[in-house]
C-alpha cells in the first residue's frame, strides 16, 4: 500500500472540514498542490488574485463557513492584500494558502521567493505561519481553521513551499471542536440589565455582529421591550435590524460632532456588535450627548479595548441580546413614532441618484440580497432600499474599493451552493467597477443569476464631495471619462442594457432576474455631489 503524502492527507483533511471549495488563479508555485485536482472538489478560477479573495470572502460570509483561497506566492498575495484587509474588517474568516519556492532553494531567494511570508500579510490576519517541516501542513491547516472561526472571525494565512506535497505524512491530525460563540460575564451583564432598567430615554446601536450571530429576532425584541429607538452603526458592512420596523432610526452619521448629535436626548446608549464608532472624516466634538452613557456588547476585545467612551461587555451579540430580553421589564412608555417616509423624487433625464433607487426599491425583489459598493450614492441607496430580512445586505467594511463586485460572485455562487437561490443584485459605482472587474467573467463562467446595477456618474464623486469638506481644491484625476460599462460587460461574457428611465429599469430587471448568467445594467446619472455628512 503506498504511503500516503502530504498532499494526501492535507485533502482529505479539507475534505473533513467542508472546504471543499479553493477559490484562486493558479500559479507555477501552486500547481503541485492543484496538479489531479480531486473530482469532489470545486476549483473558482478568478482572472486576478483581488478578485478571488473578494469572492471567497462573499461566498464564507453568505454560507457562513470558512473559505479557502489560493494564491500565488509573494505577488499574487499582494494582489490580493487590498481584499484581504477588507476581509479583516469584515471578520470574515478565510483560509488563505499561498506558494513558496523549493525549500532546497529558499537560502538562494529564487524568483517567486515569498521573503519573510509569515510577515507579509501582517496586521490583517490573525495568524500568519510557514511550517517548519513538509509534514506540519495538516496540523498548521487545522490550527489556522480553528483560529479562522473563533470569534473573532477572520482571515488566516499558511505559505506552503511547492515541494512539500509529495513528501510522506505523518499520522493526520485528529478533528476537534473549537467554540465559536461565548456568552457574557454574569456580573457586567447583570450591571448592564440595571443601567437599561432605570434608563429615561435608552437608544440602541446594531452593528454587523448582529447578523453574523443570527440575532435579528432579538434586537427586535429588545427594542420594544425597551421601547427604544434603533439605529445602524456608522459605515455597517451587514444589516443588524429590520428597517421596515417602527423602531428603526436609520444609519447613524459617520464623524464624532454629528454623531453624537443624532442621539441627543438619550440618557443611554448601547451598542450591539458594533465597534464604538466607526468615524471618518474627523469633525470634532463631544463623543457623546451630554449627560449619555454608554454600553458596549462586542466579540472583539480589540474593539473594547479602543472604544473611546462607555463600559464594554465581550459576548457574542446575540446570546447577550438574549440574556438582556431576559433580565428586562418591559418600559412603561410609549414606543417610538415611526420615521418618515422619503418623499418620491423628481424623475429627471438622467435620472437622479434618488430617483434610481426609488426605483431599484419599488421592483426590489422580495428576499433580494444586496450587495453594494457606490460611496458616492449611498446615502441615497439607504434612503429608498430598505433590508427587512437577515442576511441580506453585504459590503466592504475597509472602506476600499473593489471588494463589491467579486463580493456578489461569491454570494451569487453561495446562494446556488447552499440551494436558497436568493437573488443577489449588485450596486457598484462606476468608478468602483473598474478595480475587480473581471470578476465578471467568473460569474459569466458559473452562469450565476447575477444582476450589477451600475449608476454611471463619470467621475469620484465621493472623493469630489471630501475636497469641498476638507477645502481642497484642485485634486487631479477626480473625472472618469471615456469608459464604456457596455462593452467592457460584454466583453466579459455578460448580458447589458443600458437604463435610463424607471420603467426601462422595471423592465431590465424582471428580464435579468430570469436569467441563467450575469446582466450588468448601466445607468446614467446625474452628476450632483453626495453630501458627507
Amino acid at each position: 500500500m503506498a504511503m500516503a503524502t502530504v498532499r494526501d492527507t492535507t485533502y482529505d483533511l479539507l475534505r473533513d472540514l467542508g472546504m471543499t471549495t479553493v477559490f484562486g488563479n493558479p500559479g507555477s508555485t501552486e500547481e503541485p498542490f492543484l496538479q489531479e485536482f480531486p473530482a469532489d472538489f470545486h476549483y473558482v478560477l478568478a482572472l486576478h488574485e483581488a478578485s478571488a479573495v473578494g469572492m471567497a470572502d462573499g461566498y464564507a460570509q453568505a454560507t457562513g463557513r470558512p473559505a479557502h483561497i489560493n494564491l500565488h506566492t509573494a505577488p499574487g498575495t499582494g494582489n490580493g492584500m487590498g481584499n484581504l484587509v477588507t476581509a479583516w474588517h469584515n471578520k470574515t474568516p478565510l483560509i488563505v494558502t499561498a506558494g513558496q519556492q523549493t525549500r532546497e532553494m529558499l537560502l538562494l531567494e529564487p524568483r517567486l521567493t515569498n521573503r519573510r511570508a509569515a510577515e507579509l500579510t501582517q496586521p490583517y490576519v490573525k495568524w500568519a505561519y510557514e511550517p517548519v517541516r513538509a509534514q506540519d501542513i495538516p496540523a498548521a491547516l487545522l490550527r489556522a481553521y480553528a483560529t479562522a472561526v473563533q470569534p473573532p472571525a477572520g482571515p488566516v494565512f499558511l505559505s506552503l513551499p511547492l515541494d512539500d506535497w509529495a513528501q510522506p505524512a505523518d499520522p493526520p491530525p485528529p478533528l476537534r471542536s473549537v467554540a465559536t460563540r461565548y456568552a457574557p460575564d454574569p456580573e457586567q451583564l447583570g450591571h448592564f440589565a440595571a443601567v437599561l432598567a432605570a434608563s429615561r430615554s435608552p437608544a440602541l446601536v446594531f452593528g454587523a455582529a448582529v447578523d453574523r450571530a443570527d440575532g435579528w429576532a432579538l434586537a427586535t425584541a429588545l427594542a420594544e421591550r425597551l421601547a427604544a429607538p434603533a439605529w445602524s452603526a456608522p459605515a455597517p458592512e451587514r444589516a443588524g435590524f429590520p428597517e421596515d420596523h417602527s423602531h428603526y432610526r436609520g444609519v447613524l452619521p459617520f464623524a464624532i460632532g454629528p454623531l453624537a448629535e443624532a442621539i441627543k436626548g438619550h440618557d443611554t446608549v448601547l451598542v450591539v456588535g458594533a465597534p464604538v464608532f466607526r468615524y471618518y472624516p474627523y469633525v470634532p466634538g463631544s463623543y457623546l450627548p451630554d449627560g449619555a452613557r454608554l454600553l458596549h456588547v462586542t466579540d472583539d476585545p480589540d474593539e473594547a479595548a479602543r472604544a473611546p467612551v462607555g463600559d464594554s461587555l465581550l459576548a457574542d451579540s446575540a446570546l447577550a441580546l438574549a440574556a438582556l430580553v431576559d433580565l428586562l421589564p418591559a418600559a412603561d412608555r410609549p414606543p417610538p413614532q415611526p420615521r418618515p417616509t422619503p418623499t418620491p423624487p423628481e424623475v429627471t433625464r438622467p435620472l437622479s441618484a434618488d430617483a434610481l433607487f426609488a426605483a431599484l426599491a419599488r421592483n426590489w425583489p422580495q428576499d433580494g440580497v444586496l450587495v453594494q459598493e457606490t460611496p458616492s450614492n449611498l446615502p441615497a441607496l439607504r434612503r429608498h432600499l430598505r433590508i427587512t430580512r437577515p442576511a441580506s445586505y453585504f459590503t466592504m467594511a475597509s472602506g476600499g474599493l473593489g471588494y463589491g463586485l467579486p463580493a456578489a460572485v461569491g454570494v451569487a455562487l453561495a446562494e446556488r451552493d447552499t440551494g436558497r437561490e436568493r437573488p443577489v443584485i449588485a450596486v457598484i459605482g462606476d468608478g468602483s467597477f473598474h478595480y475587480s472587474v473581471q470578476a465578471l467573467w467568473t460569474a459569466a463562467r458559473l452562469r450565476l443569476p447575477l444582476v450589477v446595477v451600475v449608476p454611471v456618474n463619470q467621475q469620484y464623486a465621493i472623493l469630489k464631495a471630501f475636497a469641498e469638506l476638507k477645502e481642497t481644491p484642485g485634486v487631479p484625476g477626480l473625472d472618469l471619462p471615456g469608459l464604456d460599462i457596455t462593452a467592457v460587460a460584454g466583453g466579459y461574457g455578460c448580458a447589458t442594457a443600458v437604463v435610463e428611465t424607471p420603467e426601462q429599469l422595471a423592465d431590465a430587471l424582471a428580464v435579468a432576474l430570469r436569467r441563467d448568467g450575469p446582466t450588468v445594467l448601466p445607468v446614467p446619472i446625474t452628476t450632483d455631489l453626495p453630501r458627507i455628512i
